[in-house]
C-alpha cells in the first residue's frame, strides 16, 4: 500500500495568495453561503485585531482557521474545506483595493489574480476559481479592477443566492471601510491581513485522504480535542486513588449532555470567566482564565470538575431541556427557558448558566431574572445587535452576577435603557414582516394574549398577511385600500399579520376577506392561534381595523417587555 503524504503548515495570507497556490472550488461543493452576519463578524474581528497598533510587525499573529486541500507538487489546489474563508478574504481585499492609494491597490491585485504575461504567452490566472456558475461573476466583479464598484447597480433579483451573498458582503465591506476606517488605516489593515493573518493549510494529493481529514476536523472538531486534552490534564493531575471516580463523573456529564452539547459547554464556561469575545484558542483561554486558577483550591482538578463543570453542566441541561424542578414556580421558569431557546443566538447562555447555578434553590429570583434576561435577549435581537455588541453586554452582565450587584436596578446591564426601549418600539411599529425576528414576536404575542400555553407545537408555522402583499388590480382589496402608498405601509405591519399552522397557499393569499376567513383561516386548526382567531371575529378588514389592531398589539408587546 502506497503511503499518503499529508502536509500541514501555518501560512500567512501573503503565502496563501501567492504562486504557491491556485485554488479551485470543486463542483460538488455547496455555493458560497456566508451572509453579512459572518462577513461582519470577520471584519469586526480584524478591526479589533489592529486597534491601537501603528506598526504591522508589532501585531501578534492572527489565526483565521484551517483549510483542507487536494494538492500535489504543483500549485493547483482543490479546496475541500475553507472556501467560505478564502472567498470572503478575497472580497475584503477587493474592497480594500478600491479604497487605498494606487501603489497599495496594485499590490493587492497581485493577491487576487496573476496578471497576464504576453511575452511568456501566459493569460490572467486567478488565485481563486469558484464553481462554474459563479466563476465569471466573481472574476468580473471581485477579482478584476473596477468590478466591485459596479455591484451597487446590479439587480439582485437576477442573481443566484451565492452571487447575492458576494454582492451584499462586498457592499458591506465598502460601506464600513468608507464610514469607519480612515484612508491611512485602510492600507494598514491590508498590510495586517497579508502579513500577520495566518491559515493552517492541510494538504494531501489524495482526495479520499483530504475528505477524511475534513470529516475529522468537522465531525470531531477542535472542541472535542479541547475536551479530551482538558480531561487528560485534569484526571492526570489528581492523586491516583481519585482518578476512577472523577473519570466517571466527567463521562457521566458527557453522556447526559450529549457529545456536541458537552463541547459547547466549554465555550460557555470560557465566556463566564473570560467575559469577552475569544482572542485565542478555546484551550488557551480556558487555561488562562478558568483552570488552573489563581488560588490553591482553584488549581486543583477536583475543583474544576466539582465546582465548575458539574454545576454549569446541570444548569445548561436544565435550560436546554426546559426541565427545571422546584416545588414552586418551575412552570414559569421553564416557560421562560422555552422563549430563550427560541432566540436566534446562544450568547445569552453563559449568564443564564451562571445565574441558575448560583440561585437554583430560589425560584422567585429565577422567575424575575429570566423574565428580564428574555427581555434583554429579545431586545438585542430586535435591535439587530451584532455578536460583538451582544458579547460586550453579556460580559458586563456576567461581571454584575459574579459581584452580586443589584441586577434589577435601572443602571444594571440586565435592564434596557430608555433609548433602547424607544428603538424597540419603533422597530415593532414598523415593517415587521421583513425582519428575521417576526416569527418570534408573533408567537410571543400569541401566547401572551391567550392563557399562556405554548402555541407553537406544530410541525409547520407560517406567517400570513390578511391584506395581501400583491392584491389583484380589480380586487376588493384595492377598493378598500385605494391609496397604494398607504396600502404598502399597512401590509407588513404587526396589525396585518397572522399565524398559520401549515404552509402558505399561494392561490388563497389573494382571497377577499370573507372567503379568506372561511376557507383559509378557519380550517386545519389555524384558529388555535389567538392572533388568527381575533381576525376571524372581524366583520371587515379596513385601514381602521389594521390601525386599531396595530395599537392594541403594540400595547400588548410593550406590556410583555415593559417598554415605555
Amino acid at each position: 500500500m502506497s503511503q499518503i503524504n499529508i502536509q500541514a503548515a501555518e501560512k500567512s495570507i501573503l503565502k496563501v495568495f501567492s504562486d504557491d497556490f491556485f485554488f479551485t472550488i470543486p463542483q460538488f461543493q455547496r455555493p458560497y453561503a456566508w451572509t453579512t452576519v459572518q462577513a461582519e463578524e470577520l471584519f469586526d474581528d480584524l478591526l479589533g485585531f489592529i486597534e491601537g497598533e501603528v506598526e504591522v510587525n508589532k501585531l501578534p499573529p492572527y489565526f483565521l482557521g484551517s483549510i483542507v486541500l487536494v494538492k500535489g507538487i504543483e500549485a493547483n489546489s482543490e479546496v475541500i474545506d475553507g472556501q467560505q474563508r478564502l472567498i470572503t478574504l478575497t472580497i475584503l481585499l477587493s474592497a480594500l483595493r478600491k479604497l487605498v492609494p494606487p501603489e497599495f491597490a496594485n499590490s493587492i491585485t497581485s493577491y487576487l489574480y496573476q496578471k497576464a504575461d504576453p511575452v511568456a504567452d501566459i493569460p490572467d490566472r486567478y488565485r481563486l476559481m469558484l464553481r462554474n456558475r459563479d466563476k465569471e461573476f466573481f472574476q468580473k466583479y471581485i477579482q478584476h479592477e473596477g468590478g466591485i464598484e459596479q455591484l451597487e447597480a446590479l439587480d439582485p433579483v437576477h442573481l443566484s443566492d451565492s452571487q447575492k451573498n458576494i454582492r451584499e458582503n462586498a457592499l458591506l465591506y465598502l460601506r464600513r471601510l468608507r464610514g469607519e476606517v480612515p484612508e491611512a488605516r485602510r492600507a494598514f489593515l491590508a498590510r495586517a491581513i497579508v502579513n500577520r493573518c495566518f491559515l493552517v493549510v492541510v494538504s494531501t494529493p489524495n482526495f479520499d485522504s483530504a475528505y477524511r481529514i475534513f470529516s475529522i476536523l468537522n465531525g470531531r472538531g477542535l472542541n472535542l480535542s479541547h475536551a479530551d486534552i482538558l480531561k487528560a490534564q485534569a484526571i492526570g493531575a489528581m492523586p491516583e486513588q481519585d482518578r476512577d471516580m472523577y473519570t466517571k463523573k466527567w463521562e457521566d456529564i458527557e453522556v447526559e449532555l450529549g457529545r456536541e452539547a458537552f463541547q459547547g459547554l466549554f465555550a460557555h464556561i470560557r465566556m463566564i470567566y473570560r467575559r469577552a469575545k475569544p482572542q485565542g484558542t478555546l484551550l488557551k483561554e480556558f487555561r488562562d482564565n478558568v483552570w488552573p486558577g489563581p488560588t490553591e483550591k482553584m488549581r486543583k482538578a477536583q475543583w474544576l470538575i466539582d465546582e465548575v463543570i458539574i454545576p454549569c453542566a446541570e444548569a445548561f441541561a436544565s435550560i436546554k431541556d426546559m426541565d427545571y424542578e422546584s416545588i414552586r414556580l418551575a412552570e414559569q421558569v421553564n416557560g421562560l427557558f422555552k422563549w430563550l431557546n427560541q432566540i436566534d443566538n446562544s450568547d445569552w447562555l453563559p449568564p443564564a448558566i451562571l445565574y441558575l447555578s448560583k440561585n437554583k434553590n430560589q425560584p422567585e429570583l429565577l422567575v424575575r431574572f429570566f423574565a428580564d434576561l428574555e427581555r434583554l435577549a429579545a431586545a438585542l435581537m430586535l435591535l439587530r445587535a451584532n455578536v460583538n455588541k451582544r458579547i460586550e453586554r453579556y460580559g458586563r452582565l456576567l461581571t454584575a452576577i459574579e459581584n452580586n450587584d443589584d441586577l434589577f436596578a435601572s443602571n444594571s446591564p440586565l435592564q434596557l435603557t430608555d433609548r433602547e426601549q424607544k428603538e424597540i418600539v419603533q422597530a415593532l411599529d414598523g415593517d415587521l414582516y421583513g425582519s428575521w425576528y417576526c416569527r418570534y414576536v408573533l408567537l410571543r404575542l400569541d401566547e401572551a394574549i391567550g392563557d399562556g400555553a405554548a402555541t407553537f407545537n406544530y410541525p409547520i408555522i407560517s406567517i400570513e398577511h390578511v391584506l395581501p402583499q400583491s392584491p389583484a388590480p380589480n380586487s376588493i382589496w384595492v377598493s378598500l385600500f385605494a391609496d397604494k402608498e398607504k396600502r404598502e405601509e399597512y401590509v407588513h405591519r404587526l396589525g396585518n399579520l397572522v399565524l398559520l399552522s401549515r404552509k402558505k397557499n399561494a392561490a388563497a393569499q389573494n382571497y377577499d376577506f370573507d372567503k379568506k376567513k372561511k376557507l383559509y383561516f378557519s380550517t386545519g386548526g389555524v384558529a388555535s392561534f389567538r392572533l388568527t382567531t381575533q381576525v376571524i371575529h372581524e366583520e371587515k378588514w379596513t385601514p381602521e381595523v389594521i390601525e386599531r389592531r396595530q395599537r392594541e398589539l403594540l400595547a400588548k408587546l410593550k406590556e410583555i417587555w415593559r417598554l415605555d
